[in-house]
């Protein structure tokens, strides 16, 4: 899928076009994502509702910034086309000049360079929207009273697949496990045996915050900033999982009636697990994901690093599912409560895949970086919504093609009109009887009243 995408708007092309968009991916034989259950539909820059209105200066200096991982001198290795294709475009816009400060050229960017195609789960329209943030917090060193929830570092007795995990950051889902006392696999310690004790005396604890919700919200957004009793702040990233999936504590909150749906926000978690603790930690515990840090600064004031390893950008990185490449633009459209929990604001922005969450799953599912901060927080807790998902396929991509090799599905069998059906009937009927059949061709005579030769030769062979 090397060659560049020929838009062409004559009839055959449109065709083309239409069945690529409409058959799974999974029924082609060239498929940009290697995803399941996904459609896809090219369309126009046109047909891109708010395109024209979006700073696309601000979304090519957050582009350029993913651009750096594929322009190292070793660069990570993709066989998966869009991150060839994505190269070739990272290497045109390293020498596209300071288009950051020029809205109109950077537009024409990644028109040049970009395909927009709408992307959806099979059947469906929009996608689901959430919102993460930064958090900054208070902490200690050590243990006390008042800072009593533990931030951990990774275990050492982590395996994966079997096996001892490697020292890189571990995948965010995954067959994670650990050896028990008769050295038998078995899935590591959930959420609730953790807060149980189960990594006591290991000498894991980063810091201590002042309660395990706050602990869980900063596992749930994947970094933050710890303010430590003399000043220091301390950073800390995503290392580990520990392999269990991920729930929603607010869902549980809302099917067990004890907080209203219309009210669901992380700061309305919050304020119920502080007016109830005797239940929080049971409701803590139906979410058996767990996340395990690493330090990666001290007094930093930058913005975090997303899984791809370069710093986010708030208000224009996004994190996605891993099926998509790190580094491909997303055009949002949706209304959200940014300016107030009640509000619908406008959101129609170009947005650039820089991380990803284990709750992040599915073709058109992102996770919108609001920021650091209690206000970033406010704001990313509301969100929730639906949204539509563009995606911008770099040109390399021949979409054509691939359309032209991918197989067609079986035609539809032809359905006769009603007056086919009738005659059908009736010609079914005369062969089973042939008086019926003479009646038809009007050869229906007075016949002797015994004719057993006759009758005979019309009676239909039985099969043995």
């Amino acid at each position: 899928m090397s060659r560049r995408l020929r838009i062409i708007s004559q009839s055959a092309a449109v065709v083309t076009i239409a069945l690529l968009a409409a058959l799974p991916l999974a029924a082609r034989d060239v498929d940009p994502l290697q995803a399941p259950d996904t459609q896809l539909e090219p369309i126009e820059w046109s047909d891109v509702d708010g395109w024209a209105d979006d700073d696309h200066a601000a979304a090519f200096g957050t582009f350029r910034v993913s651009c750096n991982p594929f322009l190292a001198r070793r660069a990570a290795a993709d066989s998966r086309p869009i991150h060839q294709a994505l190269r070739a475009v990272c290497q045109r816009a390293a020498s596209a000049g300071a288009l950051a400060n020029d809205k109109a050229k950077a537009r024409e960017f990644f028109e040049k360079n970009f395909q927009p195609v709408r992307i959806a789960k099979l059947g469906e329209k929009t996608g689901l929207l959430t919102g993460y943030y930064e958090p900054i917090v208070d902490g200690s060193r050590f243990p006390s009273p008042e800072f009593s929830a533990p931030l951990y570092r990774r275990p050492g007795d982590m395996l994966v697949n079997g096996k001892v995990a490697p020292k890189t950051s571990l995948p965010n889902r995954g067959n994670i496990g650990r050896f028990n006392a008769k050295k038998q696999v078995e899935p590591y310690f959930d959420r609730g045996a953790i807060e149980n004790g189960a990594l006591d005396g290991q000498r894991l604890e980063i810091a201590w915050l002042k309660d395990h919700w706050e602990a869980m919200t900063i596992q749930i957004q994947g970094s933050a900033r710890v303010r430590l009793e003399d000043g220091t702040m301390l950073r800390i990233n995503y290392d580990a999982h520990n392999g269990h999936s991920y729930t929603a504590v607010g869902r549980i909150l809302i099917e067990r009636g004890l907080v209203p749906r219309e009210e669901m926000s992380m700061d309305r978690i919050s304020q119920w697990m502080a007016k109830n603790p005797d239940q929080a930690k049971e409701v803590r515990g139906t979410n058996k994901s767990f996340v395990f840090f690493r330090i990666t600064g001290l007094n930093v004031d930058a913005e975090p690093a997303g899984a791809q390893g370069v710093p986010l950008t708030p208000g224009r990185s996004i994190a996605v599912d891993r099926i998509h490449v790190y580094g491909t633009p997303f055009f949002i459209d949706a209304e959200l409560p940014i300016e107030g929990a009640r509000t619908k604001d406008r959101f129609r922005r170009l947005m650039v895949s820089q991380d990803t969450g284990s709750a992040i799953i599915g073709p058109a599912r992102a996770d919108l970086y609001f920021g650091a901060g209690k206000e970033a927080g406010a704001i990313a807790g509301r969100i929730r919504q639906q949204g539509r998902f563009v995606m911008l396929l770099p040109r390399e991509l021949d979409m054509i093609e691939a359309g032209r090799a991918m197989p067609l599905p079986k035609p539809k069998p032809q359905i006769p009109p009603e007056d086919d059906k009738q005659a059908k009937a009736k010609g079914d009927k005369s062969k089973a009887d042939p008086r019926a059949k003479a009646k038809a061709e009007g050869k229906d005579k007075a016949a002797p009243a015994k004719q057993p030769e006759a009758k005979g030769k019309a009676k239909p062979k039985q099969s043995s």
